[in-house]
C-alpha cells in the first residue's frame, strides 16, 4: 500500500499569482437617470483597465411615458 500523495505542492510568488488569476485591474463605472414629463432616460458607462488591456462599455435606454 502506497500512502504517498500523488499531488505535489509548490510555492508561487504574488506576482506569478496575479498573472495566473487575471492580474490587477482598475474598474470605473457611472450612471445617469433622467425622469422627464415626456420620457425616462437611463445611461450607463463602464471601463476596466488591466494588464490584459482596456475594455469599455456604454448603454442608453429610453422609455416614453
Amino acid at each position: 500500500m502506497n500512502l504517498a500523495s500523488p499531488v505535489a505542492t509548490a510555492e508561487i510568488s504574488d506576482a506569478d499569482l496575479d498573472s495566473v488569476s487575471g492580474g490587477l485591474a482598475v474598474v470605473g463605472s457611472g450612471g445617469l437617470f433622467l425622469d422627464t414629463p415626456i420620457a425616462d432616460v437611463c445611461a450607463d458607462l463602464m471601463a476596466v483597465a488591466s494588464t490584459e488591456g482596456l475594455a469599455t462599455g456604454a448603454s442608453v435606454h429610453t422609455a416614453a411615458l
